[in-house]
Parts: structure tokens; sequence; C-alpha cells
């Protein structure tokens, strides 16, 4: 995780950022404190990621590498305002013990459009990560990669539509349909027959932007009826309030980069 020291609405990239909504900055690092003291009582690990200035959105690690058995696949951010957060984090597993660091050809927005669920990992495009990232991704993780493609604005990254409630041989997941193209809904449909549907309300308040250790469950306050929803599956829901993150369209997730040893 990287605390929000220097967040604020500076540009925009996606259709949730507007740069003349006022940004209250000692806000979102409160609510960022929760989030980590939630994963941190809950007995988790928080790793930090030194903030620097003039970077604003470096509070969501999730899009700056993915780690999949000590390996480390780095970013390669679309727009220019974040090019830059993908050299310090680099660093950071640099320093960290990591030994397996490769930088992308090709643009990738790490666990924005990337979740592992154990077995596969599946990958979004269609607003930012590139569909040749994909193959890429399967060569440097060693990992069986299915693509899929967003077709919704809002929701531009994977993270925002969908998330893994559950890993390992029998993996379980949660998404909103509407967000994905038709051939991907089927994709998802035979994958995972058992998963929880997420409707239009969930998603609108990013709902689908979680975490969950295989029991319990961090979600935005707002998604209540997702949390209705995982309850009745035997998952134990965290409400926590994000609200000023999502004025850059974050949520626990998009804060939040899982280090998969």
């Amino acid at each position: 995780m990287c605390p929000p020291e220097y967040f604020t609405v500076e540009y925009s990239i996606n259709p949730w950022m507007d740069p003349e909504q006022s940004v209250d900055t000692e806000l979102a690092m409160e609510q960022w404190r929760e989030l980590a003291g939630i994963y941190r009582r809950l007995g988790h690990t928080v790793e930090t990621v030194p903030p620097q200035p003039g970077l604003p959105d470096m509070v969501f690690s999730a899009n700056s590498g993915t780690v999949i058995g000590g390996r480390v696949l780095g970013a390669r951010f679309r727009s220019s305002e974040r090019a830059p957060e993908a050299e310090h984090f680099r660093r950071w597993f640099a320093t960290s013990g990591y030994r397996e660091i490769v930088m992308p050809s090709r643009i990738n927005e790490a666990e924005g459009d990337f979740a592992w669920t154990g077995q596969l990992l599946l990958a979004g495009s269609g607003f930012r990560t590139d569909p040749q990232a994909h193959a890429e991704a399967q060569e440097v993780l060693g990992v069986p990669v299915v693509s899929l493609r967003l077709t919704d604005p809002r929701y531009y990254h994977l993270d925002t539509a969908l998330f893994v409630l559950r890993k390992g041989e029998h993996p379980q997941v949660a998404y909103y349909p509407e967000a994905f193209s038709e051939g991907s809904q089927r994709v998802l449909r035979r994958l995972f027959p058992d998963a929880v549907i997420a409707d239009a309300a969930d998603a609108e308040c990013l709902g689908l932007n979680g975490v969950s250790d295989g029991r319990h469950v961090v979600l935005p306050s707002e998604a209540t009826g997702l949390a209705e929803r995982l309850r009745s599956r035997g998952y134990e829901p965290l409400l926590t309030d994000i609200s000023e993150l999502r004025k850059s369209g974050g949520g626990p997730k998009c804060c939040t980069m899982e280090l998969h040893e």
C-alpha cells in the first residue's frame, strides 16, 4: 500500500475523475489508514511504499505490479501522468528482496487488470491494459491467462468489475456481467458457475473493487446489497468508507497490491 499523502484530482483519466471537485487529502489519509488498519486487525501484513510528490495516484498501488510465486511483473501505464509510478514501485521490489523483476514491454496496469484465482490469471483489456500484455504476463509469470474484454468506460479496469473471493483449486469470484463483452460473459459463466453476481447498484459505488482473504471481504461502505449476497454465501463482509479516494475512481482493491507468494 502507498499512503495518499499527495492525493488530489489534478487531471482526468477515467469517468470518475473531475478536477473541478474539491478533494480533502487529510480525509483520504484517514480513510486509507482505516483500510490498512482493517488488514492488520485481520492478521495480514501491510507493506508500505513511500509516496512521491507530483504523483497523486500512487495510492492506487494495485496498478503498479503483479506478484505470483515471488516473480514480479511491473507496470507500464497508459497515461503519461501515472507513468513515473512504475519505477518507484520497481525500486521498492528491488530493495525488498525480490530478485525476479520484469518490466513489461506492453501497456500493463498490473492488478488493475489482472486477478489471480490461484489457478488462472484473469486479464482485462478494453480501456487500459493492451491485449498483447496478457501473453507477456503468461510468459513472465508462468501461469495460464484468460482474457476478458471490458466494454463500459465506467469500469475501465478489471478490478472495478470483478474480484476473487476465494483462491485455490475451486476459486469463486464476484462480478458485474454488464461491464463485459458478451463473449467474456459466456467465459465467466463457464469458468465460475457459482459466482456471486453483482447488480448495477453494487457496481456504481465500486463495490466490485473489493479485497477478500477467502473469508473476510473488504468493501466500500455503500456496497450493502453486495455485502448481503456475500453474507448469504458464508463470507464476512467488512464495509469501510473510501469515498474520498473514489473521486479518482478507486476503492479498497485499487489501494491494495496483493503479494501472492
